[in-house]
Order: structure tokens, then C-alpha cells, then sequence
């Protein structure tokens, strides 16, 4: 047996080195045969390294058409395009590869159905079935794919409706021109799709998206389908003579309804009245005309607006608005505020905020904050130590008031609207290139760097950091917005804690993530931000970096390697955990924006 032994042994070396290593399990191995063998790849099996069987190993083997994770451990692309393929899709073996990125078959002669078992694919994100024979319908399972970003399924035979979309929140592109649909068009998320087309096939009835971002050429070749996109525009429905007549009494009853909660409007508003000028008649004789700041009675009253409930606080001292040096609100006073007309123009947690005009002023932002639980004189202190530190990134407060009801903040209103707007409403013809975006995350990153820096002994933050709060100014230059409104909800009330001054301030660095995550991927902060977060999370995760970023910037041609760059910084930001001092985001977004354009004055001719 001892001269054996070494013969044994040499032979248990040779199998480890020369016998096919194994990465996914046999039975994945199985199937993937079993579902080429459906394809029918007919004269392709002779292709050098063709591979597809039981006998090798889809990754460490390298078959035509396969990708695999960068450990070579597990299939994550099956990509076999072109290859003249003329069998059957068969989703029940496939969909046993359990972390199967993407599909595509596009371009060749595949025949059948799209089986119900798509929905097993519990990982796909990528699914490309275009240039093919499918026919049938299109299953309602494939709305069960909880990750799945692009579906096309254009120039084939598919037939019958189209299933609903709307579970589909992660969908990102739907292309399904030029095959033989039927009935109405399903409602879509619109505002998410960065692509749709559905022409040329016999949908009815009218076009659900009212975004307006996909114009005739995603609808055209449907002869019944309607809408504003359309030539063909949907008719007004007539009501019957039963549903007008109906339609009368309803409003008859509105009317009368409303005209009795006028009348006790009216009532109750005439009592008040008589008590006001009773109260007035009894505390003139003791005040004798003194009060330094607002009169009291009816005079005051028709002054007042929907900024004050009251001016006047406990024992009877009025409250006056305090005006900084600024020529924007040169002679400003209360009373002018109170009689200006306002319009809400946005609403929070915290408070409202107004677009004010003054008679012979300029127009001016007023941030109304109620049930702040903080005294006259904290909140003076406050906000002076805030206006003290000036920066060309911080837009300054110009007028303020406070009383125990409520804090008013004046502002110099920028006509150009704020970062949200820029990147979700509208731009108005206005590219926002990824320079732009990267000079404005630089700024707004030194901004918030240089006030933490400043106000870390107060523990004062923003408090509040979001893309509606940067305003950009006359000359496009961002400017933070409402430093400092916010309360502190958990303070440390320990001073010798070395971790309160960090804790304190970072919220805002969380914020500013969310911010840049903005910027990347052009869509807008739903949900405190987890939502987004969580999708940026799970794109790359399956290792689709490229999937992140706005469209807008991929068809610019904006630096991927920075974008990437700017990306890890966001996802460090948000990392409740060991977010970094905003001094460091600062400066590496600022390195970032001097090689970028560093890299654009080297490119110009």
C-alpha cells in the first residue's frame, strides 16, 4: 500500500488542478442547458467555446453570451443577441438563476409566448426582447418583477392589453412600438419613465399621461387613441338630460349651503366686531394713547394680516420689527408688511412662506415660523450671532420680528426660484449642465462648512438643509436659504460631551447627501429621502453605477469617474453612522470641481 500511496496522491493533484472548477450549482448549470437547448441555437453549438453544457462551468468556462460576477461565482447577464435563435423563451429554467441580472434575446427569431414564470426573476432589472416573433399576450405577472428598470418589447406580434404598470416603481423605460396591442393605454408612473413608446400598434381611447414628457412620436400609428400629444384631440362627453338635471340640484344645494354659512359667518363676525370696540372703550382710559409701537382698536385690526395674530405681548409692550442694513428694505416697517398683499408660495413643517410686495418696494420673501418654543430674547441672540457671519453663499436676513406666537424672517425674494425648481419643474430652455451642478454642490458644501466652523461653539446648524432651501440669485449663484430656523431636537444638554458638537451639526451633512443625490439622478427627495437613498442602494448593488445618474448628464457626456466620485460622497454623507465634517465634503467636492475644470480647459480648442 505505501508504493501506491504516492500514485493516490498524484492523482488527487492532478484533479485539482485540471478538473473544471464549479462556481454555480449543478442544478443552475441543468437548467441553463435545458433553456438554450429550447432556444434552439442550431449551427452556434459548433462556435469555438460555445460552451452551454453540463460539463463545464458557465462562469470559469466563459460561455458565449454568459457575464458573471467579478468573483466569477454567479451568472449575472445572459446576453445573446443576434445568434439566429428560433425556439422558445423559457422564463421557468432561466429564472432558476436566482441573482440573474439582465436578459436579452433581441434580434433574433424567438416564437411563443412570454411565459407567466417571467415573475420569477425576482432579480431582474434588465429585460430586452425586441427584434423577435413573440406573439400573445403580454402576462400581468411580468408587473410582478419588483426590481425591473427597462422592458423592450418592440418589433414583435404581441397581441391583446396591456396589463397595468403602476406596481411597477422601479420602472424606468417601456418600449413596446410596433407590435399588435389592443384596448385603452394603462397608466404608467409617468414622472419616473425616462423613456416610452408604444406607436404603431391599435391602443384606444385617451392618452393617460398628463406630464407632457413624451411627445407624438411615443403615441403615433394608434389610430383610436386620443390626446393633447395627438392630432387627434378626445371628444367632450355630453351628459343625458337625467345627469344634467342631477347635476343642477347638486349645485342649487351648494349654493344655499352656502349661502347660510354666510349669513353665520357674517353673524358671528358682526359680534366680534362689538366685542373688540367694547374691550377697546375699556383699556383706552387706562393706556391714555401711550403704546409705543402698534395702536390698539379697530384702527390696528384692519392693518392686520394673515402674518400676526397678535403684536403685543405679555404686559402689554408692543412688538416692533427689527430692520438690518440693507437698502433692499430702506424705511421697511411692520405696518407695511401687514398691509401688503401676500402669496403663499410654499408651506412646511416648521412654517409658511410669503412673497410680499410693500407699496413702493421691492419685493421680499417673509418666513413665517409658529410654536417655536423659544423666548424674544434667545431668538434675538440667536439670529444677530447668525447675521454676524457673513457669507457670499448665504443669503442674509434683512428684517426680522419676533413675538410668542409666531417669528417672522425677511429675505430679498430671488426671482430666479431654487434648486428643486431648476431641476424638477421647469428650466425654462435653460441646460443644467454637470459643471453647473458640481460648481453649485461646491458652493453650497463651503457655505455650510464655513457657518458649522463659525457657529460650532453656539451648536447652531441649518436645520434644514434641502433643494428648496438654495435660491439662486440675479447671476444663477447659489444661495443657502433659512440658516439656523430650525429647533434643535436633540441637543445634548452635557457641555463637557466631545461628540455633542458632531451630533449636532450632523443632520445637516445627512441633508446635504440627499442634496447631491439630487444633483446625480435628477429625481426629486420623496419620504425624508429613504426612498431614493434605498434606490441608488439597490441599483448598485447589482453593480449598474451607470443606471444612477440623471440622463441628462449621460447624453452630455459629463465625467463618469467624477460623477462616481461625487456619488461616494453623497452615500458617505448619508451614512447616519460616521458622516464626515462637512470642512471634509467640502473639500473634496471643491478638488472635484477644479479638476473638472481643469479637464474642460484642456479639451477647449
Amino acid at each position: 500500500m505505501d508504493q501506491n500511496r504516492p500514485v493516490s496522491w498524484g492523482l488527487f493533484v492532478f484533479f485539482l488542478l485540471f478538473s473544471p472548477a464549479r462556481t454555480e450549482d449543478q442544478s443552475v448549470i441543468q437548467a441553463l442547458v435545458v433553456f438554450m437547448d429550447k432556444l434552439v441555437p442550431g449551427s452556434m453549438q459548433t462556435t469555438p467555446n460555445w460552451g452551454w453544457n453540463t460539463s463545464s462551468d458557465p462562469c470559469t468556462s466563459k460561455w458565449v453570451g454568459i457575464t458573471c460576477d467579478k468573483d466569477n461565482l454567479t451568472v449575472k447577464k445572459i446576453v445573446l443577441e443576434k445568434l439566429n435563435l428560433s425556439g422558445i423563451l423559457d422564463f421557468e429554467s432561466v429564472c432558476k438563476v436566482s441573482n440573474l441580472l439582465v436578459l436579452s434575446v433581441s434580434f433574433n427569431n424567438v416564437t411563443g409566448n412570454l411565459q407567466q414564470e417571467v415573475s420569477n426573476c425576482k432579480r431582474l432589472t434588465h429585460l430586452y426582447l425586441t427584434g423577435n416573433r413573440f406573439s400573445g399576450n403580454l402576462p400581468d405577472s411580468i408587473t410582478d418583477l419588483p426590481n425591473v428598470n427597462r422592458v423592450v418589447i418592440s418589433n414583435n406580434g404581441f397581441t391583446g392589453q396591456l396589463p397595468d404598470f403602476t406596481r411597477l416603481t422601479t420602472l424606468l423605460t417601456f418600449f413596446a412600438q410596433n407590435n399588435q396591442f389592443t384596448g385603452p393605454l394603462p397608466r404608467f408612473n409617468y414622472r419616473q419613465l425616462d423613456g416610452f413608446n408604444v406607436a404603431n400598434n391599435d391602443l384606444s381611447g385617451p392618452i393617460p399621461d398628463d406630464t407632457g414628457r413624451f411627445d407624438a412620436s411615443s403615441f403615433v400609428g394608434n389610430p383610436q387613441l386620443c390626446g393633447k400629444e395627438l392630432a387627434v384631440q378626445c371628444p367632450v362627453k355630453k351628459k343625458d338630460k337625467k345627469s344634467h338635471f342631477r347635476d343642477i340640484l347638486i349645485y342649487s344645494g351648494y349654493v344655499v349651503l352656502g349661502c347660510i354659512i354666510l349669513v353665520l359667518v357674517a353673524i358671528l363676525a358682526c359680534k366680534k366686531r362689538k366685542k373688540q370696540h367694547e374691550d377697546v372703550k375699556t383699556r383706552s382710559p387706562k393706556k391714555n394713547g401711550s403704546d409705543s409701537g402698534h395702536s390698539s382698536g379697530s384702527k390696528n385690526s384692519r392693518v392686520r394680516s394673515e402674518f400676526s395674530t397678535t403684536s403685543v405681548e405679555s404686559g402689554g409692550v408692543s412688538s416692533s420689527m427689527v430692520v438690518l442694513s440693507s437698502p433692499v428694505v430702506n424705511g421697511l416697517r411692520f405696518e407695511d408688511l401687514l398691509r401688503a398683499p401676500a402669496e403663499l408660495i410654499g408651506r412646511g413643517k416648521h412654517g409658511s412662506l410669503y412673497k410680499v410686495k410693500p407699496d413702493n418696494g421691492v419685493p421680499v420673501v417673509v418666513k413665517r415660523i409658529r410654536d417655536w418654543k423659544i423666548s424674544r430674547d434667545e431668538f434675538k441672540k440667536r439670529l444677530q450671532k447668525i447675521v454676524d457671519i457673513k457669507h457670499p453663499n448665504v443669503l442674509p436676513v434683512v428684517a426680522y420680528y419676533s413675538s410668542k406666537q409666531e417669528k417672522l424672517l425677511v429675505y430679498e425674494f430671488q426671482q430666479n426660484g431654487s434648486l428643486f425648481r431648476l431641476l424638477h419643474v421647469s428650466q425654462n430652455g435653460q441646460m443644467f449642465s454637470w459643471g453647473s451642478r458640481l460648481s453649485l454642490a461646491s458652493s453650497i458644501a463651503g457655505a455650510l462648512a464655513f457657518m458649522h466652523h463659525e457657529l460650532q461653539a453656539d451648536l447652531i446648524p441649518h436645520g434644514n438643509v434641502k433643494s428648496s432651501n438654495i435660491l439662486l440669485t440675479d447671476n444663477m449663484e447659489p444661495c443657502l436659504s433659512e440658516y439656523g430656523l430650525m429647533p434643535i431636537d436633540h441637543q445634548d444638554p452635557d457641555p463637557n460631551n466631545n461628540n455633542r458638537t458632531a451630533a449636532t451639526f450632523k443632520d445637516d451633512v445627512h441633508a446635504f447627501g440627499l442634496v447631491l443625490l439630487e444633483l446625480l439622478t435628477g429625481k426629486p427627495i420623496q419620504d425624508n429621502g429613504t426612498g431614493l437613498a434605498n434606490w441608488v442602494s439597490s441599483i448598485l448593488k447589482e453593480e449598474w453605477t451607470i443606471e444612477v445618474f440623471d440622463k441628462a448628464l449621460i447624453i452630455e457626456g459629463a465625467s463618469e469617474e467624477r460623477m462616481v466620485v461625487l456619488l461616494q460622497v453623497a452615500l458617505k454623507c448619508i451614512n447616519n453612522s460616521t458622516p464626515p465634517p462637512m470642512a471634509e465634503v467640502a473639500a473634496i467636492i471643491s478638488s472635484l470641481k477644479e479638476e473638472e475644470e481643469r479637464s474642460t480647459t484642456s479639451s477647449d480648442p
